[in-house]
This record gives C-alpha cells, sequence and structure tokens, in this order.
C-alpha cells in the first residue's frame, strides 16, 4: 500500500527503497522527440486524464523517499477521489506497488542481467496505463526503428490529440479512441505509416468504441495466456504487440515478447556474440526468469535504449 499526503497545491508519493527517480528520469528522456510529457530541471510535465477531468501536473523527486506531484494550471482536483486517481496513476506509471526484491536477488545470481542491474538498479518498467495508446505506440513501433516510431507518435498526437497550454507550451492529450472510431484511412494519410497501420488503428479504435475491448475486460481474464490470446485475435496485433501491451499496460510480470528486435540485439551485446542468439537460446536464457520475464527484457532493453 502506497503512503501520500496532499498539501496545497501537491500531492507528496512515499517511494519504495528499490526505486531511483533519476534512473527512471534518464529512461525518460531517451529520445527528444517524445511528445506526451516534457522534462526540464528534472521534473516531469504531462497532462493526466483522471475521472472526469485533465489535470496538469509537474512530477519531481522531493527528497529520496517521496516524488512530489504539483499542480499547474489552476487543475488541482478538489474531490478526494480525484486525488486518490492522481496517486493511482502515478504509482502505476511507475509500477511502484511492485516489490522488485526477489527480482533482484534473482537477477543478481543471473550472468545475463547482473550488469544491467548494476547500471540501473531502481529502474521501473514505465508504464502505458491508458490501453488504447499503448496499443496505438505498439502498431506505430512495428518494424520501424525507436526514432522514427516516435515521429509517427508526434505525428498522430499533433494531428488528433487534444492539449493545454500552459505558460506559452502545449502539453498534449493522446487522441481518444472515440475520435479516431470515426476517422477513415485517408483521414490518415498525412501520417507517414503505412495504410496498413493505419488500418489497424482505426479498427482498434472502433473495437473500443462499441465497447468490444477494453483494459477492465482484459484484467478480468484469468491469465497471460487469455489476454494475449484476445489481443492477437485483432487484426494488427501479433505475438510481439500482444506482450509488449501486457507487460507496458495490463503489467503481467512474465509477458515476453521473446522475438523482439532490441532484446535479441540486447543479449547479443551483452554476451558479447558474434550472431543473434537463437529463440532457443533465449529461452534457455530465461529460464531462470520466471515470473519476471517482463522486467528481465524491460532492463535488457535499457541496456541499448
Amino acid at each position: 500500500m502506497i503512503t501520500w499526503k496532499a498539501k496545497k497545491h501537491h500531492i507528496f508519493i512515499e517511494t519504495p527503497a528499490s526505486f531511483d527517480f533519476k534512473v527512471n528520469l534518464d529512461y525518460l528522456q531517451r529520445n527528444a522527440n517524445e511528445c506526451m510529457y516534457e522534462i526540464e530541471n528534472n521534473r516531469i510535465t504531462r497532462v493526466m486524464k483522471i475521472n472526469h477531468m485533465r489535470t496538469l501536473v509537474r512530477i519531481s523527486e522531493a527528497d529520496r523517499e517521496n516524488i512530489v506531484v504539483e499542480f499547474l494550471a489552476d487543475t488541482e482536483p478538489i474531490l478526494l477521489e480525484d486525488k486518490k486517481a492522481i496517486v493511482h496513476d502515478v504509482c502505476e506509471w511507475f509500477d511502484l506497488e511492485r516489490n522488485l526484491l526477489p527480482f533482484y536477488e534473482m537477477g543478481w545470481q543471473d550472468s545475463l542481467l547482473k550488469q544491467a542491474i548494476e547500471r540501473f538498479y531502481g529502474l521501473r518498467v514505465m508504464g502505458l496505463n491508458d490501453l488504447f495508446e499503448a496499443l496505438c505506440w505498439g502498431i506505430l513501433g512495428q518494424q520501424v526503428s525507436l526514432p522514427f516510431a516516435y515521429t509517427l507518435k508526434r505525428q498522430f498526437v499533433e494531428k488528433f490529440g487534444d492539449s493545454l497550454d500552459y505558460n506559452g507550451k502545449k502539453y498534449w492529450i493522446f487522441p481518444s479512441f472515440d475520435k479516431i472510431s470515426r476517422l477513415t484511412v485517408e483521414d490518415l494519410a498525412d501520417i507517414k505509416m503505412t495504410k496498413r497501420k493505419r488500418e489497424y488503428i482505426i479498427d482498434v479504435a472502433k473495437l473500443m468504441a462499441n465497447g468490444d475491448l477494453s483494459k477492465e475486460k482484459l484484467l478480468h481474464l484469468d491469465d497471460l495466456k487469455q489476454a494475449e490470446e484476445e489481443l492477437v485475435r485483432i487484426r494488427g496485433i501479433g505475438p510481439w504487440t500482444a506482450n509488449y501491451v501486457l507487460m507496458r499496460c495490463l503489467r503481467y510480470q512474465n509477458a515476453f515478447p521473446i522475438d523482439d528486435v532490441g532484446l535479441i540485439n540486447a543479449i547479443k551485446f551483452v554476451m558479447g556474440m558474434d550472431r543473434k542468439p537463437t529463440k532457443e537460446e533465449i529461452r534457455a536464457l530465461a529460464s531462470q526468469w520466471e515470473n519476471w520475464e517482463s522486467y528481465a527484457t524491460f532492463y535488457l532493453w535499457r541496456m541499448l535504449y
């Protein structure tokens, strides 16, 4: 249970010992083309959608044991339930309620993970709390470089998203599935993605707008395999995208995008291999990661990205 307290225009959230704000901040700054938040002077500014409202927040480290959420632009929620929702979303974004000590105990003994843990101790699997955003990001990232995926996301968000203005800057809100569900493939033609990807994103938006797909429905399934099966039934969602969403949105610790190019390259890099590891070799290496596959993958990704 996360402990928090509200003071005027601020919420202080207690963080676990196995959390390092700076390490997570460094991860969030890995690409300068990120459009969903701004990082300046070790502070993150972003819009958060909670319940019936949108609020502009600035998140920073108060001390080694707390992060502080400051409300900007007169968007501080008044109701206690809204403040609780903010705390929940911040904790979800930083995965603060996860006890990472068992992962570290396992990882220190793992020759593949040890180096990543030494470099990035305190890193959390940063969440994509909104299912539509997570699915879109997964689709946009298919078979393209990470920098180009960020370019596509910025184009998509700035064309179809809303924003809040503060101190002469725009802070973007990811496009809603309701809005995208009403568009045609031609409406997305200015976004430099393939026609298929445009179709996939509109299809996902329509499923969510119709109520056939939701984060709540997926979370009510019994296990990861059932959730993965539901996701891969969707046109354009293969095992890689499904596991990416299971990892970063639905928070399955055992989600494992085993075919991910970044994971393959990270293993090759850490092990000093002159070839790519086979799937069988990856399975053997991952045999010790049971129920921590998502964190192992994320830490290995961080060795490269």
